[in-house]
């Protein structure tokens, strides 16, 4: 570590405040995939909590006097958590995947921090799944373009499809995520029919991403038709192009317009 990083690290520690919670964005998963701005937090926490896949992957480089892990489901219960050990004096990172505000957790932090008025909340962005798979697959959302999750756990599907009918009538590019499980095995069918019933053509370019950034990553190119028949799963990002998105060697690619 050079003299000028670790004086940047000293001074980013005293501009701080000690009663804190930083929610961090992780990005994909991979330490290499931090911001500096996301490892400064991390090395400076006391205690870091989140969704027990989250910790698993960064305990090793990121070695802290205590941790917090939960299941799925239990986002409060971990914001909670955060905010009480944040109130006793200790600087708290409250970790996800992503970008903290992208279907994160800054969100719901920030609503109950209301209830902590002693309380800083600072929001570490990250990398979300939308940008890091859209690099794996060349440039899919180089033009004005939306993120919709297939999840009706908090939203319900009669609000999905009107948002998948309003991005497909504006031919918007469309990032989809949490596109099926084993409780909705079916809801990227059901997208993609409403895809083609408001818009998009058959042929329109699309792309997966699975496991963007970790082992095993995986991606391919290929036509909405052939999206109808494709099964996915969580750990997949898909890609919806607009009317002039192509496919280019092998990648798939959404001019900007320059070239006019």
């Amino acid at each position: 570590m050079s003299d000028r990083y670790e004086f940047e690290m000293d001074e980013w520690d005293m501009d701080r405040p000690e009663n804190v919670v930083y929610v961090v964005g992780l990005g994909p998963g991979d330490v290499f995939y931090l911001t500096q701005e996301a490892q400064s937090a991390l090395e400076h926490a006391d205690a870091i909590c989140g969704y027990k896949l989250y910790i698993d992957l960064i305990e090793p480089e990121f070695p802290c006097e205590e941790y917090y892990a939960t299941g799925m489901t239990q986002e409060i219960d971990r914001c909670r958590w955060a905010l009480e050990k944040a109130r006793t004096g200790k600087r708290v990172a409250l970790v996800c995947s992503g970008d903290a505000g992208v279907y994160g957790m800054a969100s719901p932090l920030l609503e109950l921090a209301e209830d902590y008025p002693d309380v800083a909340v600072e929001v570490v962005p990250g990398l979300t799944a939308a940008l890091s798979g859209g690099a794996v697959l060349g440039a899919p959302l180089a033009h004005d373009f939306c993120v919709i999750s297939l999840s009706d756990r908090l939203t319900p599907w009669e609000v999905i499809e009107k948002r998948l009918a309003c991005a497909a009538q504006g031919d918007f590019c469309v990032a989809l995520y949490n596109p099926s499980s084993k409780g909705r095995p079916d809801y990227l069918q059901k997208a993609v029919r409403i895809l083609r019933a408001n818009g998009k053509g058959p042929e329109t370019v699309c792309g997966l991403v699975r496991n963007i950034g970790r082992e095993g990553q995986s991606a391919r190119v290929l036509t909405l038709a052939e999206l109808e028949d494709t099964p996915v799963d969580m750990f997949t990002t898909v890609y919806i192009g607009n009317g002039n998105t192509r496919a280019l060697s092998g990648r798939m690619v959404t001019p900007r317009g320059y070239r006019k």
